[in-house]
């Protein structure tokens, strides 16, 4: 293989997300099938991943901005399946918020209650969360198992619906089926993928979008 290979140049980390974001819209020129915070969304998520499918598979239901906002705006607490979740949802943009991320999938209640009851930790999760935690939102980026307790637990009125629930648990056992159950709901605002694809970074790179929004207000308003 012969030939120079000509590369970008970028001096900053953040001037590699400014062009990262520029070229990606460029890809997608306008119209676009999404506007706005959804646009800034879907942008994200395809640079998390370099995948322009996720364009054409993310869902969003109607209300899962504006709720997802207010809870952030409120200083709520963000559950997760994962700890990779977790960690890819930085305090540096929680904590200028009042927000809390957890994940109890190694808490010693779960283990002991997966084991005893012969369910997946994810599963004893959600339900320990549920009752204990009441997050207003949940990122499901890994566990099927997490996604479909939540749905059973509110249509069977044991929890109300969170504010949102970020829905992208990747895989080829009930991947996608837990997320068609998701968005067959009605009651949850969501933002959800189609399909196999997802992963914990995707789930985490929602909230990331959205922080970003509520944090640019803020500043604007000389809050921080």
């Amino acid at each position: 293989m012969s030939g120079k290979v000509e590369l970008m140049a970028v001096a900053k980390p953040g001037d590699i997300e400014k062009k990262s974001f520029e070229i990606i819209d460029s890809e997608v020129p306008e119209p676009r099938r999404f506007e706005g915070i959804e646009w800034q969304i879907a942008r994200r998520m395809v640079h998390t991943t370099a995948d322009f499918d996720l364009i054409d598979l993310v869902r969003f239901h109607p209300d899962a901005v504006a709720s997802g906002l207010e809870a952030l705006r409120a200083g709520c607490t963000i559950a997760t399946d994962t700890e990779m979740a977790r960690c890819g949802i930085p305090m540096r943009r929680m904590t200028p918020l009042g927000c809390d991320v957890r994940c109890l999938m190694n808490d010693p209640d779960v283990i002991a209650s997966a084991k005893k009851n012969l369910t997946t930790r994810a599963h004893a999760a959600m339900e320990l969360a549920a009752d204990t935690m009441r997050p207003e939102i949940h990122v499901i980026g890994n566990a099927p198992t997490a996604l479909i307790r939540l749905v059973n637990m509110v249509e069977e009125g044991r929890m109300k619906p969170p504010a949102l629930v970020v829905g992208m648990p990747v895989g080829f056992v009930n991947a996608a089926e837990s997320k068609a159950m998701l968005m067959h709901c009605g009651s949850i605002p969501y933002i959800a993928i189609e399909g196999r694809k997802g992963g914990s970074a995707l789930a985490a790179c929602v909230i990331n979008a959205l922080a970003e929004v509520v944090l640019a207000e803020r500043e604007l308003s000389g809050e921080i």
